[in-house]
């Protein structure tokens, strides 16, 4: 999660939050906070999906509102919170509210990964209606295959009756 969604979660000026993150910045090593690039600040801005794409790779849920966009300057680049980044926040602030929202948050993730992981009962379904086309693909094949055979011997058949006859022939 990016740091201005945080703190509008938080209901913090974003000023102050990352004032706060910054005091405290050894509870938060690389892959728990991270400052996004420009390329994917403007992949954020522009929705572009490939920036997206690299985002997902770095962080694990990246979002922004449009509102909060806008009055960032270009200098200030926004940081992203990865789940265990946002954990860790439990630790810097220490506001009701803060505490709060960070087991709603923490909960949030919790519920995600279990849908996630979760099998899907459509997915389910899916498998196994692929499985019952595999299984009609096999017997289809075997009836063209007996098809072929039939034909083969039907074309053989017509082959020797129709093939010229030596020896002896009665008239007509």
């Amino acid at each position: 999660m990016l740091d201005f969604d945080l703190a509008d979660l938080y209901e913090t000026p974003t000023k102050v939050f990352n004032q706060a993150v910054k005091r405290n910045i050894d509870h938060f090593p690389h892959d728990f906070m991270f400052q996004l690039s420009e390329l994917e600040w403007e992949g954020v801005q522009s929705g572009i999906v490939s920036s997206h794409t690299v985002l997902i790779n770095r962080s694990q849920n990246v979002t922004g509102s449009k509102a909060t966009q806008k009055h960032r300057s270009k200098d200030a680049l926004p940081y992203a919170f990865t789940e265990q980044g946002v954990a860790m926040l439990s630790g810097v602030l220490h506001s009701p509210k803060a505490v709060s929202m960070n087991i709603a948050i923490m909960r949030t993730f919790v519920e995600i990964r279990r849908i996630l992981l979760q099998p899907d009962e459509s997915r389910k379904q899916l498998e196994s209606v692929i499985q019952h086309l595999h299984e009609h693909d096999v017997q289809l094949n075997q009836i063209y295959d007996a098809l072929e055979n039939l034909l083969d011997e039907k074309a053989a058949q017509r082959k020797w009756e129709a093939r010229e006859k030596i020896g002896f022939k009665r008239p007509v």
